[in-house]
């Protein structure tokens, strides 16, 4: 079984690449299951209901999150509207499972794909230079226990690479992959770890790369320079589409593959 990871979406120039070339890569190398984080596709900060949808009808199965999950406030109701409604599609946008209990929405999800095969998909938050957090290695014991699918992968959405790797070998050999997100700079250092878990500290994100990790580096430049408040804005050029493809063993969740895609708009 192939699984495709999108990395973070970021605004309308991200968006749109995943329109133009998401179902070609899908074609290609035969995904079955796609997932994406989606925290930035709204203007490169946050999510709307409006944008969920269009990402979920173009293939994407299960989207993941992050520290910007709540930055567009009406998400909230979207996600709270998934509570007794496992067929929602809202019940598959995720945010960190490490959120403090009562948050609105779910931090995992478990579902089958068109073909028949169990999975589930963990989000996580790090705490190593971010807000802080319920232990996400802790967290992901206990979603463990309630998992039954074999094939399980996790978006660690951290800062430090020495978290999401660390994160990677404590879960070896108990989930299919680990895959980390948030930076927006895509790591190359995908591998598979002895005990069958494939893990890339950063997937990259899918965004224009003329800019400083999305955002017009005019804006990001004033702000170093001043220190003054700026509203960023996206970058628009050198657009990209970064995702991360895992070839997995469905009877014991085992990664057997995993590469490193980057694909630029045409």
């Amino acid at each position: 079984m192939r699984i495709l990871f999108v990395g973070d979406i970021f605004g309308r120039p991200g968006r749109t690449i995943v329109h133009d070339r998401l179902g070609e890569l899908q074609k290609e190398h035969g995904v079955e299951l796609t997932i994406a984080n989606g925290e930035n596709a709204a203007g490169g900060f946050g999510i709307t209901p409006q944008i969920a949808e269009e990402l979920f009808e173009l293939g994407i199965d299960v989207i993941t999150t992050g520290n910007h999950i709540w930055d567009k406030r009406e998400i909230i109701e979207y996600m709270n509207s998934a509570n007794g409604n496992e067929a929602s599609l809202a019940r598959k946008l995720l945010r960190p499972a490490n959120y403090p209990a009562g948050s609105p929405g779910f931090g995992w999800y478990q579902g089958r794909t068109r073909s028949g095969v169990d999975y589930a998909v963990i989000n996580l938050q790090g705490r190593v230079f971010m807000t802080s957090n319920d232990d996400p290695f802790r967290v992901a014991d206990e979603l463990l226990k309630k998992i039954t699918a074999k094939v399980v992968v996790v978006d660690m959405h951290a800062e430090a690479t020495s978290e999401k790797l660390s994160l990677g070998w404590y879960l070896e050999g108990r989930v299919t992959a680990v895959l980390g997100t948030h930076t927006h700079v895509p790591t190359a250092d995908e591998q598979v770890l002895r005990g069958g878990t494939a893990v890339q500290t950063d997937v990259g994100m899918t965004g224009p790369y003329e800019g400083v990790i999305g955002v017009q580096r005019d804006l990001i430049l004033q702000r170093f320079l001043t220190n003054m408040p700026l509203r960023f804005e996206p970058a628009t050029g050198d657009v990209r589409l970064c995702a991360t493809l895992i070839e997995c063993n469905v009877a014991t969740g085992r990664a057997i593959a995993v590469q490193r895609i980057m694909l630029r708009q045409q």
